[in-house]
């Protein structure tokens, strides 16, 4: 992603060496997204179906949350808004009034996503900001195996020189300190000025030999283990979401792409063994196995500095947040864009631009860090150790005041950047059952009947406009199903 970015946006600028080796292989189980990913593909320039055809992928409308608030408790966080905003007041206070009185719906009714979801519907958004079929966006759920040579490819034919090798030392300038160099396995030397770490977990550059601090979160997200296994899609529909299943020590993904299904254990290594974390994988695999379940290992936190000397983190080497809210894309993606808006002019590395890298990359990992907890504290379920400790432990000041002001008065925070704004926020507190006291009083100045003529409109409305959009696997046939399987 960083090189292929790189030539495509500053090909004036630098030149670009990729390294890498065949022998270490892809993570791959980064396989659903967020909808900032589609800016990524048509910044390079790529044809949405000429990608979606070269990784599998399908579309993805939100992820589904099973069994995380209690036991048997469903909801979808979706990528759109709920209703719409009246008199400068978010819809969701207008609901918060009509279900006061056992009126009003389920907020899921009115999301266009989440009516889409159910329905296992897709279609793009609505290019007509005035309809209510704009009000929503899309991701993709794709094979990461095929994403990353597919990127690679391209890179080369726009100019960037691969070299394929392992890294055995690392170089550096006697007096600054930065890294001058790599001495590769083949006895090749590759000197630069500036370089980019995507060296996954072992942070080679980052951390091993620039020694830049790790903060650990683990004492908030203790899953530091995943189980990871595909398996052969079922019969019926694709599902047009990412699903999200709690687990006794943590929680269970399925993510179904065109050709087959992936699924994934992620748990705290402290609440259950290994063994028994696959053996529950493997029980719960709707599919045929296509592959023996696989091991990773992590831990929750991110680098003090992301950008050090002359060394930029990009992705894995920069921070690890489990997949919860599918943000490992995402992060990378973004550190990538602040890197080329923030680049070196004449080669020259200003203080300034690399702490603005590192307030930006902060910012992004340490709102994902709250919104992930708010996933295991709000909870009222206590049926095992591990549930038990993320319901009651203390979490960071800044999640308390936000869910705080959301109890009062169904108040969330606004951001004007950053990832998860309020309709995601919303998902979450109210389908984990965190329930404001109270709603905005602006609201009470319509009549509850008038209210509730509107929001039953609004309702069925948006019910009929959803049943007219195309059944997903449909629409994917057409536009996104590799030319191979459709006989095209």
């Amino acid at each position: 992603m960083a090189a292929a970015a790189l030539i495509r946006r500053l090909p004036h600028t630098c030149t670009v060496h990729l390294i890498e080796s065949a022998e270490i292989g892809i993570v791959g189980v980064g396989e659903a997204t967020l909808p900032h990913l589609r800016s990524f593909i048509a910044l390079l320039g790529i044809d949405e179906a000429t990608f979606m055809q070269a990784t599998n992928a399908t579309y993805k409308l939100g992820i589904e949350f099973h069994d995380f608030g209690t036991i048997g408790s469903r909801y979808l966080h979706p990528f759109g808004s709920f209703g719409t905003q009246l008199g400068g007041v978010p819809f969701h206070q207008y609901w918060l009034r009509m279900r006061s009185s056992g009126s009003g719906g389920e907020l899921w009714d009115y999301s266009i996503a989440n009516l889409m979801a159910d329905a296992r519907r897709f279609a793009p958004p609505a290019s007509d900001t005035n309809s209510m079929l704009s009000t929503y966006s899309y991701a993709y759920q794709f094979d990461a195996t095929r994403f990353a040579p597919f990127l690679r490819d391209y890179a080369q034919k726009r100019g960037v020189r691969r070299t394929e090798g392992r890294v055995i030392e690392v170089l550096r300038e006697s007096q600054t300190g930065d890294v001058s160099g790599l001495h590769l396995e083949s006895g090749e030397r590759v000197e630069g000025d500036l370089f980019v770490d995507c060296s996954g977990f072992r942070a080679l550059l980052i951390g091993e030999t620039l020694q830049s601090e790790w903060q650990d979160w683990s004492h908030w997200l203790p899953c530091d283990r995943a189980v990871a296994m595909p398996c052969a899609s079922p019969s019926g529909p694709i599902e047009p979401f990412t699903r999200a299943v709690a687990m006794k020590a943590g929680w269970r993904w399925r993510i179904p792409l065109s050709h087959r299904v992936g699924n994934g254990y992620v748990y705290s290594s402290a609440h259950t063994p290994g063994d028994d974390a696959a053996t529950a994988l493997v029980s719960a695999v709707e599919g045929e196995p296509l592959a023996e379940p696989r091991v990773l290992r992590f831990r929750a936190g991110r680098r003090t500095h992301s950008w050090h000397r002359n060394v930029v983190a990009i992705g894995l080497a920069s921070g690890f947040l489990e997949p919860l809210e599918s943000t490992s894309i995402y992060l990378a993606q973004g550190a990538i864009e602040q890197l080329i808006a923030l680049f070196p002019i004449d080669g020259r590395i200003a203080d300034a631009d690399r702490a603005e890298f590192n307030r930006l990359v902060d910012y992004e990992y340490d709102r994902i860090r709250d919104f992930l907890i708010l996933h295991y504290h709000a909870t009222s379920r206590d049926d095992s150790p591990f549930w038990n400790e993320m319901r009651t432990m203390k979490v960071p000041d800044s999640l308390h005041e936000k869910m705080e002001l959301f109890r009062a008065a169904g108040r969330i925070a606004r951001y004007t950047q950053g990832l998860f704004l309020e309709p995601s926020w919303l998902a979450v507190f109210i389908g984990q059952g965190v329930v404001p006291r109270a709603w905005d009083s602006r609201v009470d100045s319509l009549g509850e009947e008038a209210l509730g003529l509107a929001l039953r409109r609004l309702r069925q409305q948006m019910k009929e406009a959803a049943a007219e959009l195309p059944d997903h696997a449909d629409f994917l046939k057409r536009h996104g199903r590799p030319a191979t399987e459709t006989g095209e």
